[in-house]
């Protein structure tokens, strides 16, 4: 295993084949962090969404996908011409992945693209133990999601946050009350049909527990951008409260748990969700 990748493995503490494949997704997302950091990305862009949340933040939960955002809107903006330095990145840590941009179908302002790596082989790299290995397809693939909004809405502020593993970088991170302005966009106006985000709702909580202010200029701008809210009246904190307390009758708490569930190490954390629990959240949402 490499040296560097051996110390970011330091850092947990794994058990099964998916914990292992928690890790080793984080590890990938980190070195893309840093392979962005060195082609000047973060001069542009933002990082924000759950995997901002863990890697920057602390939120328990592991993420998925990598989400950015322009700084100020950019038509001319192409996501493709920083794949070259996730994948050199990648590859100086010994990882064989590849990264490819998504062809896009329809008209968006959202671009996106695919780090691809052999799940068990990059799992046997980062130390997965012989009895855990036939849990795991030898041709699966192990897909990390980056995506970039290049018609950002406005009203959000950005800091500087500082990583230390693989190696010291800085990484341009969306504010915590507009990252949790984001989050509350994605808990009150994302549509996945049957589907039930529970990673949102779990993050809602965690900005909570943190007594995170929620940016309400920058929810608006956000609701106003998807057509989620009236452009002719204003986004005050009762109106915010009415969004969410409809939002939460219709939530299948159920399903929502079954969603989070593989990105927890303490499944306990969400025994108490009902519908009584995220109301009484409310109650200790603050606004800005």
């Amino acid at each position: 295993m490499n040296e560097v990748v051996t110390r970011m493995m330091q850092r947990y503490d794994c058990q099964t084949g998916p914990d292992y494949r928690n890790a080793l997704r984080e590890i990938i997302q980190e070195i893309a962090l840093l392979g962005l950091w060195r082609s000047k990305f973060f001069e542009n862009a933002a990082f924000y969404g759950g995997s901002a949340l863990r890697i920057l933040y602390g939120n328990e939960r592991f993420s998925e996908d990598l989400d950015f955002s322009l700084l100020r809107p950019d038509a001319s903006f192409h996501l493709d011409t920083y794949n070259r330095a996730i994948q050199t990145e990648l590859a100086s840590m010994g990882f064989n992945i590849n990264v490819e941009q998504k062809k896009k179908h329809t008209e968006s302002a959202i671009q996106s693209a695919f780090i691809k790596a052999n799940t068990l082989e990059h799992l046997i790299k980062i130390g997965l133990t012989s009895r855990e290995r036939k849990r795991f397809h030898t041709q699966a693939l192990m897909k990390i999601k980056i995506e970039i909004d290049t018609d950002p809405p406005g009203e959000f502020n950005t800091e500087a946050k500082f990583l230390l593993q693989p190696f010291p970088f800085s990484v341009n991170t969306f504010t915590q009350p507009d990252l949790f302005a984001g989050k509350m966009h994605a808990v009150l106006c994302r549509s996945w049909g049957n589907r039930v985000k529970g990673r949102d709702w779990y993050d809602l909580v965690w900005f909570v527990s943190q007594k995170i202010p929620l940016h309400l200029k920058h929810l608006e701008a956000r609701m106003r951008q998807t057509g989620h809210h009236d452009e002719m009246q204003e986004l005050t904190r009762q109106r915010f409260l009415d969004y969410y307390r409809n939002r939460v009758e219709t939530l299948d708490i159920e399903n929502a748990k079954k969603d989070i569930l593989p990105f927890l190490n303490d499944p306990a954390q969400i025994e108490v969700w009902s519908h009584e629990f995220f109301h009484a959240i409310a109650l200790h949402i603050d606004v800005l």
